[in-house]
């Protein structure tokens, strides 16, 4: 579990990205689910780091309906399912669609056991997923339904964004590509606002990725692609986030900035009798904020995912976004943060930045390839006319 060096520009992002996802997952895990001020109460001040579980000792009986060991360094389900589509894309070695979810992501979920940190044992991965989740192998595996139809009826949620970090790496500097892509992807998995965040969050992590990238130029190409109440999300969180540059005076403007938008309430862990349909005007709470942190922090690495983890609500998946792009942008992921999250976790967060680095230049030079091919073609029938 020893990070290896990048090796390039492209090494570093995808590292960095990967590497801060997970990190910011499992420092936002132990606190998911509640408020800022629950938060503030429960430690005493502010989280700065790892931290234990929100129970204590009693973590497997705390909430039956949740029995993980959430803190001390375990990363949670989003990487758990971030690291599946890195295989995924390991196996394919070309752009996915919502047929290599079925095809691939939902057999590795179902057969191989792997080892699950909040679990503390071995296990099969489809065994720790949330219900939206495990939706995959009920569409999938059990209703054989089209993949590419297979999300409708999903709850909403952010359970196709927390996982598409990947796509927008392969599509590095790309993000109309990145959000085509994973909008078709998440074609399996969910529908609405939720397909469309994930589409949103793979273009922010091409964007991040691109030659003097700044978190206003992420903003800016994910305002030119996001759609209906995602666009409008995050154009009102981001205005709002601009004016601040500490989380902690950012906290509540920015929940008041997503909340017109958000559909599960106040109370996190009692959503709304319209929590999480199908809408054209509402956003998942996410990635807006996620994008919101970015702006405060100025793409610090550090700040943006503290930012994000004592936002609370659902900031394991807030963290692990704003990890991802901050990441990408190149800020460092601290060392000891991520040495004890890659031990506590019994995980080499490094490998999977490196199989995607080669998937990714394979996939690239494909493209150009296809592009030339493309071109001549396209020269042949007499489309492209030179100017005099």
């Amino acid at each position: 579990m020893t990070p290896k060096e990048p090796e390039s520009s492209l090494d570093e992002k995808i590292t960095g990205a990967l590497v801060g996802a997970a990190v910011g997952d499992a420092l936002g895990g132990p606190v998911e689910g509640y408020s800022p001020d629950q938060i503030l109460e429960r430690h005493g001040g502010r989280v700065h780091g790892i931290v234990g579980p929100w129970n204590g000792d009693a973590w497997r009986t705390a909430r039956p309906i949740a029995p993980y060991h959430k803190g001390d360094g375990h990363v949670t389900d989003d990487t758990l399912m971030t690291h599946a589509l890195v295989r995924v894309y390991a196996t394919v070695r070309d752009h996915l669609d919502a047929y290599a979810l079925a095809d691939h992501l939902v057999p590795d979920l179902m057969q191989n056991p792997r080892w699950i940190p909040e679990l503390e044992t071995e296990a099969i991965p489809l065994q720790r997923l949330f219900l939206a989740e495990k939706w995959l192998a009920t569409r999938l595996h059990y209703g054989h339904v089209d993949p590419r139809e297979a999300g409708v009826g999903n709850i909403v949620n952010c359970g196709a964004a927390m996982y598409m970090a990947p796509v927008g790496l392969v599509n590095a500097a790309n993000p109309a590509g990145a959000y085509a892509e994973a909008v078709d992807i998440a074609g399996a998995h969910q529908s609405s606002y939720g397909r469309e965040a994930a589409g949103v969050f793979a273009a922010a992590v091409a964007a991040a990725c691109a030659p003097g990238a700044t978190p206003d130029s992420v903003v800016t190409a994910c305002l030119a692609l996001a759609k209906d109440g995602t666009h409008t999300a995050i154009e009102k969180v981001c205005e709002v986030a601009a004016r601040y540059s500490d989380f902690e005076s950012a906290l509540a403007p920015l929940r008041e900035a997503i909340a017109p938008y958000d559909t599960v309430g106040p109370v996190y862990r009692s959503p709304s009798l319209d929590a999480r349909r199908p809408s054209r005007t509402k956003a998942i709470e996410e990635l807006p904020v996620a994008l919101g942190m970015l702006v405060v922090s100025g793409g610090d690495y550090r700040h943006a995912v503290l930012g994000s983890v004592n936002y609370g609500r659902d900031c394991d998946s807030i963290a692990t976004m704003a990890g991802a792009v901050a990441g990408a942008l190149g800020s460092p992921v601290p060392r000891d943060w991520s040495k004890t999250v890659a031990e506590a976790s019994r995980l080499d967060l490094w490998e999977p930045a490196t199989t995607l680095t080669a998937v990714t230049r394979e996939v690239f030079e494909r493209d150009v390839r296809q592009r030339r091919a493309h071109e001549a073609a396209f020269t042949e029938i007499g489309g492209l006319r030179c100017s005099d």
